[in-house]
Parts: structure tokens; C-alpha cells; sequence
């Protein structure tokens, strides 16, 4: 199926009549009960685009110790370029999310995914800790910007009983690219000097998915029937639902449309009830990238640290990237049947617990199965909070508010990686897991106490709080 090309919206935006369209289109997506086979072409593609971003994402994890070799680089250093591409994430996340919102779902995802691959790719040319970093910003900018629309893509476009479980899903399909990383360094950074180069290189491949969504991926029907744009959005909506009734054999229940939702202004994210999701989300976000980022960023290295040879320390990262794929596939069949704020909050208790064991026990069988069950379970937490984010705004600010919340902690990673650095040098290992243990215990308490009720609701109704 083409998709339907893009049109500025025109001065009837936010009239009746376009909230009314809106409305019917939105309830007739809502009605359909389960995943067709369109939703599912759709899921194989941006699962391809998530391989290649958390391939890219987990790069430069994977090559710091050799760079540290061959470059001469200092823990600070290290800590200095894992922040570079922090500050690219969160300015990418914020920039992204509002053009969404502004010019479209479609041509933002497609067009970040271009702009990460093409500065992956010229970081293998990097001459240097600078290059390198300024190479990284670039990057990072780009990835956060296509992750971000990528999630509100199927939060609009997935039936409301199944976006959690899809959200899952193709994060766990993404996830595949942490051990493809990882083993793919295991296997070609010990080559030599220089060897590292091609780890950035597979980065850049997420521009053959690019190249796919511009044929096949639409633009969220949502998002043009709130701008009244006019295109084939009836005619797509009536095709997913023909596919939906020929699999469940009987007709669809009439779509029950949802009070239309009137489009406010910007600084409704700033005041009321959109405040308290921002901040809730933004804080969730921050207390996630301090604890899973600072522990996958720095497990090879300060694995180094521990007294372990590099091949060894990939070695351990690789069994542990391991953990990436079942732990996201884990939120699946619990993620659309239990409050999703509960659910974030049981696994943080429970991440915390095996960083903690991790940091203290220094067994190798220990580090690796304390490692693994932390990472596990960070993966389910991701899906679970990457789900929430993307169903607590309002439809013309959801770009923007998920920017917000995402790019608050990609910047908090700027500060994790200059404080596990200064943990480390000044207190030692056992200051660094304490720490990231706190910081994930931070994350699920305040989703428990302050989250907003996101399960199996319909986007128009926890629009409305």
C-alpha cells in the first residue's frame, strides 16, 4: 500500500468538523479487536528500524575499552563521549517530538532514520576523542528523534487492548540488535587496531529500513484527521477493518466515538493535569537512564576495572546483552492485563535488588547471573514505561510531551556518565551499583505514587485524565 503523501494543514484545523472526523476515525480503530495482518507488516518494519537503533545506541558500550587502548583515553574521557550522545539524545527527542506534531509521524521517523545512519557511518572516520564525540551528538540526535515518533506511531495506530503488547514486542524485536552489537564487537574489536570502526558501520545499516518505510509505512490516521487532512484515511481504516472481520468471522461492533477532545494550546503542557504527566513521565525517564544506562554503558569497562582482560569483559556483556530480547518479550503477555504503572513498579524492586548483588558479590558465576536478571528485567521495565509515555498525552502535543519526558533523560545521562565516573574514582564500585540500584527504586516508586492509569484505555480517554 503507498502512503498517503503528506499536505500542510489547511486553516481548518482544530474546527468541529475536523475534531468530529477525528473522533469517528479514531473509534473505528478502537473497535477493531485485534492485530491484521497490515498492523503486523507494519510491526516487522519498525521492529527493523528498532534493531538498528539499539545497535547504534549500544556502540560505542562495546568498543570503549578498545579505544581506551588505542587513543589512550582516561575513565573521564570515556564518560565524556557516553554524555556527547546524550545531549544529541535529548535535543533530537525534544526537536523530533515537536516537528511530529507539527508536519507528521511519518516523515519524522523516516527522515531521523536517515540522519542517524548517515553520522553512525561517519563515525567510523573518527580520528579522535573529539571527532568522535561531536560524531556521537549528531548520532544520538537522530536516534532519540526516531524512537520517540516510532512509539507515539503505535500508540495511534494499534488497538488499544494490543499497543502494550506491540509496543513489547517490538522492542524485544529491536532488542536483538544489543547482542548483535555486542557479539559482533566480541568478535571483530580484538581483531586489532582500527578493527572497532566496523561496530559503527553496522549502525549506519538502518538506512535500508528507511528506504522500506518510505514505501509502505502510512502517516498516523489520527494525526491527519485532528489536522483535516484529507487523503485515503477512510479507505485505510475500512481495509484494516475488512481484514479484522474476515479473521474473527463476524462483524465488528459499532465504533462508539469518544467525546471530541478541542486542541489547546502549547502551554497545556505546562499547567493542569498535562503538567503532572509531564513531570511524572520526565522523572520516570530520568531515574530509567540513570539506572539502565548507567549500567549497560559501563559494564564493560568498569568490568576492566574489576581486574577482568577486555575479551573477558565483552565476553560477560555479550552473555548479558543476552538478556535484552526475553526481557522485553516479557512485558508482553502482562503488559495489556495489569495496571502498567504496578507493573513498573514490582520489576524496578526487583532490578534494584540484582544491581545490588551484582555490585557486591565478585564471583563471576554471580556477576553473570545477578547481570543477567538485572538486565532482564530492565528490558520489561523499558517496554512498560516506553508504552506509558506514549498514551498520556494529548494527541496534538504527544510528540512534544514525549520528547519532553524522553529528552529530560537522555540529558539526565549526560550527568550519569560524569557520575559514575566521579563514583567510581572517588568512592569505588560498590558507590556505583548503590547508586543505580537508588535510581531504579526511584523510577517505580514514582510511577506507583504518581502515574496516570493508561491500561487498555482509549488514547481519547486518558487524553481527557
Amino acid at each position: 500500500m503507498a502512503p498517503t503523501p503528506f499536505t500542510p494543514p489547511g486553516p481548518e484545523v482544530g474546527s468541529a468538523a475536523c475534531e468530529a472526523e477525528r473522533a469517528d476515525l479514531a473509534a473505528r480503530l478502537d473497535r477493531i479487536p485485534i492485530v491484521t495482518p497490515q498492523h503486523r507488516r507494519w510491526a516487522w518494519l519498525l521492529g527493523a528500524l528498532f534493531v538498528f537503533d539499539l545497535v547504534d545506541l549500544n556502540t560505542f558500550a562495546y568498543v570503549a575499552p578498545a579505544l581506551r587502548a588505542e587513543w589512550d583515553l582516561s575513565i573521564a574521557d570515556v564518560g565524556a563521549i557516553t554524555s556527547a550522545g546524550f545531549v544529541g539524545m535529548f535535543v533530537g527527542a525534544i526537536v523530533g517530538g515537536r516537528l511530529s506534531d507539527r508536519i507528521g509521524r511519518r516523515p519524522v521517523l523516516i527522515g531521523a532514520t536517515f540522519f542517524y545512519s548517515l553520522f553512525s557511518l561517519l563515525s567510523a572516520f573518527a580520528v579522535g576523542p573529539w571527532s568522535l564525540g561531536a560524531l556521537r551528538v549528531l548520532t544520538g540526535f537522530g536516534l532519540q528523534a526516531m524512537t520517540g515518533v516510532l512509539l507515539v506511531w503505535v500508540s495511534e495506530m494499534f488497538p488499544p487492548t494490543k499497543r502494550g503488547r506491540y509496543q513489547a514486542l517490538l522492542l524485544a524485536t529491536g532488542l536483538a540488535g544489543v547482542p548483535l552489537a555486542a557479539w559482533v564487537a566480541r568478535l571483530v574489536v580484538p581483531l586489532g587496531p582500527g578493527s572497532w570502526r566496523w561496530i559503527f558501520v553496522l549502525g549506519s545499516l538502518g538506512a535500508i529500513g528507511g528506504v522500506v518505510a518510505v514505501r509502505i509505512l502510512p502517516e498516523s490516521v489520527r494525526w491527519r484527521a485532528a489536522h483535516g487532512l484529507v487523503g485515503g484515511e477512510a479507505d485505510l481504516v475500512a481495509r484494516l477493518e475488512e481484514q479484522a472481520e474476515r479473521q474473527i468471522a463476524r462483524p465488528l461492533p459499532e465504533p462508539v466515538p469518544a467525546a471530541p477532545v478541542v486542541s489547546g494550546k502549547l502551554s497545556e503542557l505546562m499547567s493542569g493535569a498535562t503538567l503532572r504527566k509531564t513531570v511524572v513521565a520526565a522523572l520516570a525517564c530520568v531515574f530509567l537512564i540513570l539506572s539502565f544506562y548507567g549500567f549497560s554503558s559501563w559494564v564493560p569497562t568498569l568490568l576492566v576495572e574489576r581486574g577482568y582482560t577486555t575479551a573477558q569483559s565483552l565476553t560477560f556483556s555479550s552473555i548479558l546483552a543476552i538478556a535484552a530480547v526475553p526481557g522485553a518479550l516479557l512485558a508482553a503477555p502482562i503488559i495489556d492485563r495489569f495496571e502498567r504503572k504496578i507493573v513498573i513498579f514490582g520489576l524496578e524492586v526487583a532490578v534494584a535488588v540484582f544491581l545490588l548483588l551484582f555490585g557486591l558479590i565478585p564471583h563471576a558465576v554471580a556477576i553473570i547471573v545477578c547481570g543477567f536478571g538485572a538486565a532482564l528485567l530492565m528490558q520489561t521495565g523499558v517496554a512498560a514505561l516506553y508504552t506509558y509515555i506514549a498514551e498520556v498525552f494529548p494527541l496534538h502535543l504527544r510528540g512534544l510531551g514525549s520528547g519532553i519526558a524522553n529528552g529530560s533523560g537522555r540529558l539526565a545521562g549526560v550527568l550519569g556518565g560524569v557520575l559514575v565516573a566521579g563514583l567510581y574514582s572517588g568512592l569505588g564500585l560498590t558507590a556505583v551499583y548503590i547508586y543505580l540500584a537508588g535510581a531504579a527504586l526511584a523510577m517505580g516508586l514514582v510511577m506507583l505514587l504518581f502515574g496516570e492509569r493508561t491500561t487498555q484505555r482509549r488514547l481519547e480517554d486518558v487524553e481527557r485524565g
